[in-house]
């Protein structure tokens, strides 16, 4: 890498600095400009017109929180419904997501002839509780359907309960045509519980709330939730009962929609926007996802694929999951991802039309699952579902290191160590001394390429000349022969270490453990340490300042000095070069990252510089260059394929190869 081209990259990165200083500023002044606006309207009594300057101005800086508040006021003085209170503090998500079903104009709702179900096209809006230790779920009249679920032991990055879904985000019904050709959907209709007196709670047995949906005739649906103390996953049992003469004879399956947006949860969006996805369990196979991989899910804001036979769905972000399970299996799915905008406080919007098998009798029933709960490996994998792919923990040989090597280890210390940040600092310990021979080799092999140099400058001097390449190649591996020493002998040992770098780089992110666990001035070590908040954004760096990230790159700069002497570096000044671009590229991409995984990085950067020290004092040159001088007046031994290979050539007469 020469002058210029170093020249050329600092270019576009003040370009790019410069770029983004200058568009924060151009936002600010727009912002400022309508705020100013909003608050002459305000003052002179134009409460409506205000209300949408300011609606205006979140558009430009939607974390305002003053702006958001003073929306609020005027929702509340206008009679503004909560619903219309979180559009406007948020107006770009609800124009950019798709519409649901629930957000039917109600004149095109009543237009609609239920058949049977006619009389409960209209009703009150209640809600019923059934809970446990580890959930809330609230279940709405409006189709029967789990309004909420919120999970106990867990909050958001700004101190809420974490809500996996809520109110009319979530639509969930079947959708099907009876034998006088009436279309039914049931989320759209209304519910009544059966013998509830107060809210559920299961403690020491299972306990159920039934839905049910009264028709005509003795025709009814109920919806049956049951659950389990201690526990994430709920039973879902539909029971269609004298329905043999209002569903078609012929009916073999019927249409279930589930559709959901997923909130943001955690502090650094780009971080949990990364591991937020669809994902279903192909039946009998393995899990796939949706759109394939990441980087083909973000060529498209929207991603839909048709589905054949599924065990399960998974609606998912960085840490909790949403899942429906099959009794037996899905027949088919129709299922498709929305990228919500970035200024909103949602994520995603998955869609889900799924076929669910269906025996037609007077009185059958479907069964189902769901999964509320923490994306946890060792707990998801307990259901024996393979649910714990969920937890992306890289692929083929990275996935089985962190199966079954860095998480039994993680969890063994997680027993008897309560903070994290030690367990961290153990686990790196544990994993650089188990990785020390081979660091010790790569040492070894690099010293004796340095004691060898002068030599490989001697035959250097010896064929000056372009058309002597070769012959300075081949006399150059006859030394490396003669002198017992293998080229690739530090590369080797080093490429070796890789797979647990990349193994690490996709655990802790994923650690549902390190979520909301301190550790120094980190907050969180789930996500990005910020030790200080920039006014601006910087091209792939952000909008703050991580002290690991700083660190990790620091020490990975010094530890790349330390560990590569003066003639390497003089040997090859582009490499050189790229070694120290390296660390600052990395810390670019990590800023944003898993304030674990850099701590983790700056650990691996000083224990393997004490290692360095360790092997340069228990390693001599002058006894390597010894050694090596007697090893070249040893005569070459011959490798067992040379021995077989001449002694084929002289059973058969033919003379040797010449070398």
């Amino acid at each position: 890498m020469d002058k210029n081209t170093i020249t050329g990259i600092v270019l576009i990165f003040l370009i790019f600095l410069g770029f983004s200083l200058y568009n924060n500023h151009r936002t600010g002044k727009f912002f400022d400009a309508e705020t100013k606006y909003a608050d002459s309207l305000y003052t002179a009594g134009n409460y409506d017109g205000a209300r949408e300057a300011y609606i205006r101005a979140l558009n430009y800086r939607p974390k305002d929180q003053p702006t958001i508040d003073r929306v609020m006021e005027l929702n509340s003085m206008l009679g503004i419904s909560r619903e219309a209170e979180q559009s406007a503090a948020e107006p770009v998500a609800v124009d950019t997501l798709p519409a649901t079903p629930a957000e039917t104009p109600a004149a095109v709702t009543d237009s609609i002839i239920y058949g049977v179900f006619s009389s409960r096209a209209s009703g009150e809006d209640q809600y019923y509780t059934i809970e446990n230790d580890l959930m809330v779920m609230k279940v709405a009249a409006r189709g029967g359907k789990i309004y909420s679920v919120m999970l106990k032991e867990f909050d958001t990055h700004d101190g809420r309960p974490v809500v996996l879904f809520d109110g009319d985000s979530t639509v969930f019904g079947y959708k099907f045509f009876t034998a006088d050709n009436k279309p039914i959907r049931t989320d759209e209709l209304y519910f009544a519980p059966v013998e509830y007196s107060g809210p559920i709670f299961a403690r020491e047995s299972p306990q159920s709330l039934t839905m049910r949906l009264e028709g005509s005739g003795g025709a009814s649906i109920e919806y049956v939730y049951t659950i389990h103390p201690d526990d994430y996953m709920i039973t879902f049992d539909t029971r269609f009962i004298s329905m043999s003469s209002v569903i078609p004879a012929n009916t073999t399956s019927l249409a279930l929609d589930w559709k959901m947006y997923i909130p943001q949860q955690e502090k650094g969006r780009q971080n949990e926007d990364m591991y937020t996805g669809l994902k279903y369990k192909v039946y009998q196979e393995g899990v796939e996802d949706l759109g394939g991989t990441r980087m083909q899910r973000q060529k498209k804001d929207v991603v839909s694929e048709s589905l054949m036979k599924t065990d399960w769905i998974a609606y998912k972000d960085q840490f909790f999951s949403s899942v429906i399970i099959a009794d037996d299996l899905f027949l088919n799915a129709a299922v498709s991802s929305t990228n919500a905008d970035p200024t909103s406080r949602y994520l995603r919007f998955f869609e889900s039309e799924i076929g669910v098998p269906f025996s037609h009798s007077d009185n059958s029933s479907v069964k189902m699952k769901f999964y509320f709960g923490p994306n946890s490996f060792t707990l998801m994998k307990k259901y024996d579902m393979q649910l714990e792919e969920l937890v992306f923990l890289g692929r083929n040989i990275i996935r089985w290191i962190n199966q079954f090597v860095i998480i039994p280890i993680f969890n063994l210390l997680d027993n008897f160590i309560v903070n994290y940040g030690l367990i961290i600092l153990i686990l790196t310990l544990i994993i650089k001394l188990v990785l020390f021979p081979l660091t010790h080799k790569s040492f070894i092999s690099q010293a004796k390429m340095r004691v060898m140099k002068p030599m490989v400058d001697e035959i250097a001097k010896k064929y000056p000349k372009k058309e002597d390449a070769m012959k300075k190649q081949q006399a150059t591996m006859d030394l490396y022969k003669k002198a017992g020493v293998s080229p690739m002998g530090g590369c080797l040992p080093m490429l070796l270490q890789m797979p647990i770098l990349f193994a690490m780089f996709r655990f802790f992110p994923t650690s549902i453990e390190l979520r909301q666990q301190s550790f120094l001035w980190a907050k969180d070590l789930s996500t990005y340490d910020s030790i200080l908040d920039l006014p601006f954004t910087i091209p792939m760096y952000g909008d703050h300042v991580s002290l690991f990230t700083l660190l990790m790159t620091a020490s990975t700069i010094f530890s790349t000095k330390f560990s590569n002497p003066a003639g390497g570096q003089e040997q090859m000044p582009g490499m050189k070069t790229m070694m120290y671009m390296m660390p600052v590229m990395f810390m670019l991409i990590l800023n944003n990252f898993s304030a674990g995984l850099t701590y983790y990085y700056f650990l691996a950067n000083v224990i393997s510089i004490i290692q360095t020290q360790v092997s340069r004092r228990s390693v001599n040159e002058k006894e390597i260059l010894k050694k090596m001088e007697e090893n070249k007046k040893k005569p070459v031994k011959k490798s067992k394929w040379q021995q077989r290979l001449e002694a084929a050539a002289k059973q058969s007469g033919r003379p040797l190869p010449k070398k």
